[in-house]
């Protein structure tokens, strides 16, 4: 005689697991990968944008550590009055800059407003110096290898910039790069 029991047969387990709680577990570690990239992203933005803002301050800025001796220029008349181009240059030596050449401007370009700064790569940074003594001067970037700007008297120009009006204009550059 066999025995029987009222309960059923207990089935084997058939290694499945409950999927609903995986699909669960699944949504919410991708909704917080979503946070977590959000966050990191909004602070990797901002940091951009400081940098940027530091970065344009300092391109505004004139370098404030080049010293007028190490800058050699050449100064050109391009207007009709005689003797002009001498007589920045002597003012520009005055200043402490190093006048290489003085003489009319023969390049064929034709310069309108107070001035124009002629340089090279290497002269960017000597030619921002130098329009703090020539200020709303013309920008002519070329391909000479050196660092020597020209300095080319325009139509409209009156005189350089005052030893004051200098010492202005590099104040603010220097609290700007303090900020940053």
């Amino acid at each position: 005689m066999t025995m029987r029991t009222d309960r059923p047969p207990v089935r084997p387990r058939s290694g499945r697991r409950p999927l609903p709680p995986l699909i669960f577990l699944l949504v919410l570690a991708l909704a917080a990968l979503g946070v977590w990239w959000y966050v990191l992203r909004q602070e990797t933005q901002q940091v951009e944008r400081e940098a940027e803002a530091c970065a344009s301050a300092s391109e505004e800025a004139p370098p404030t550590t080049l010293d007028p001796a190490s800058i050699t220029l050449r100064v050109f008349n391009a207007t009709d009055t005689a003797g002009l181009a001498q007589t920045v240059a002597t003012d520009l030596k005055n200043r402490g800059f190093v006048v290489e050449e003085v003489a009319n401007d023969t390049s064929g370009r034709e310069v309108t407003g107070v001035g124009e700064l002629r340089h090279g790569a290497r002269g960017s940074d000597a030619a921002e110096y130098v329009r703090l003594f020539l200020p709303q001067a013309g920008d002519y970037l070329d391909t000479r290898a050196t660092a020597v700007v020209d300095v080319v008297i325009g139509p409209e120009f009156t005189a350089l910039a005052s030893a004051e009006e200098v010492a202005a204009a590099l104040a603010p550059a220097t609290s700007a790069a303090a900020d940053c």
